[in-house]
């Protein structure tokens, strides 16, 4: 079931929308205010954010800016009743893929989203990950923060890469090991746990926090770096 993400002040339009994509199969989080969208947006990475441009708190433009800092391919389909020349470039020029002008049918609506869902499948995995200072350069294998780099080994650099493209999402440690080791790959007992420790001393002996948290019962977390007002 695919998630989206609704940030939405106007509670009458934000129910009518909800509701009319839930009854489509989606599984819908509504947000009201710009500050606690954007957090959810990056810290949870839905597949889509649909975002109302005028908020009570930071508008819309701005939550579009600090999504995009951190995920810069997630679909973000802007809503507003203002629909001048001039807000649509703002929007756009902020990172928003589509925009959808109110009052609007809901048959284009879902339309719109159907189409960016699509886009977003076809797209080829992102070549680069970064968080902060972070990056990885998935086919040049280099692990970097900032100019320095950090000496992995391949299978560290795998499962850093796998926990780093799913920021926020609780990942379950047979799901890591039959991305990072292969479903015919015998790894050593408690792999998963082995090497997530390998790694939160390589990059804590380098100046980075630990993001990976543990999930209980579950497995591991890559919590990304929040984004500073």
């Amino acid at each position: 079931m695919e998630s989206l993400l609704l940030i939405e002040d106007e509670r009458r339009v934000a129910a009518f929308i909800r509701q009319g994509l839930e009854e489509e199969g989606y599984l819908v989080e509504w947000i009201e205010r710009g500050q606690e969208g954007a957090d959810s947006a990056i810290r949870n990475a839905p597949d889509l954010v649909l975002l109302d441009l005028r908020l009570p708190d930071i508008d819309g433009v701005e939550v579009c800016r600090r999504i995009r800092k951190t995920h810069p391919s997630l679909p973000i389909l802007m809503l507003t009743a203002l629909d001048s020349v001039e807000d649509r470039v703002a929007g756009l020029d902020a990172g928003a893929d589509d925009y959808v002008a109110k009052p609007f049918a809901f048959a284009e609506l879902l339309a719109r989203i159907r189409s960016l869902l699509r886009r977003a499948s076809l797209e080829p995995p992102m070549r680069t990950l970064t968080d902060g200072a972070l990056q990885l350069e998935r086919d040049a294998r280099v692990c970097r923060i900032g100019e320095q780099a950090v000496d992995l080994t391949p299978t560290e650099f795998d499962l850093l890469a796998y926990l780093l493209s799913r920021r926020g999402q609780a990942v379950h440690r047979d799901d890591i090991l039959d991305a990072v080791w292969g479903r015919n790959e015998t790894p050593i007992p408690n792999a998963v746990d082995v090497y997530v420790g390998y790694l939160r001393r390589k990059l804590a002996a380098v100046g980075v926090p630990n993001r990976i948290e543990s999930v209980r019962g579950i497995g591991y977390r890559y919590s990304p770096e929040q984004i500073q007002p």
